[in-house]
Order: structure tokens, then sequence, then C-alpha cells
């Protein structure tokens, strides 16, 4: 795996914990009817233009689709609910982190053959 490859995993990984341990202790304070809706747009948006032009990096455009759904999603729930769906991102952010860790790590070479016991 290359360095700045698991280094933007790590960093991913960070943010979604952060993102997360602030969704469940509640520590919510912005305006979600503000710019949330255009941001929540245009990471879907890049979403979308990442699976049509990559479609074989999917940890970034499932990870981007999800994120734009639930930050639109975000601005027209009952206040209540923002806390869980912002635990929701992170854990999204989280998953993504994985996803590119077992994506891209190295692979061993398989053994063919190796499962018939020789005589």
């Amino acid at each position: 795996m290359r360095p700045l490859r698991l280094l933007s995993a790590v960093f991913f990984a960070a943010l979604g914990v952060l993102i997360v341990w602030l969704g469940l202790t509640g520590h919510v304070f912005f305006d979600r009817r503000g710019a949330l809706p255009i941001l929540g747009f245009a990471v879907l948006l890049r979403g979308g233009l990442a699976l049509y032009k990559h479609r074989q990096d999917w940890t970034r455009w499932a990870s981007l689709l999800g994120l734009g759904a639930v930050m639109l999603a975000m601005s027209r729930v009952p206040f209540g609910w923002v806390p869980l769906l912002m635990a929701v991102c992170g854990g999204l952010l989280f998953l993504r982190a994985l996803g590119t860790v077992f994506a891209y790590a190295p692979r061993t070479p398989s053994r063919q053959g190796a499962t018939r016991a020789s005589c």
C-alpha cells in the first residue's frame, strides 16, 4: 500500500471517529438549514461523478454518495435526529478508511493446488 493512501485512510478514520463522538455526545452547533443542503448536493454530485469516472474505486464513490444523502437528510429531519445522523456520517467515513485499507492492501499470491494432498 502506498504511504499517501495509508495516510489518507488514517485521516478518514480519525475524522470519522471524531464525528461519531460529536454526534453521540450531542455537540451539534451549526445551522443545518444554511449551507448544509447545498454542500450535501455538491457531495452527492461529486459522488455521482466519481461513480461515472472511477468505477473501480468503490470506496470513493460509495462514501461520497452516502455522505451526500445523509447530509441532505440532516437538513430535513427533526433536530433531535441530527446527532444520530452525524454519527452515521462519521461511521461512513470510518468505513471508507477500512475499505481503502482492505481494497489496496498487498495480496499474498494464492497457492493453486495446495488443497490437493500429494500421495
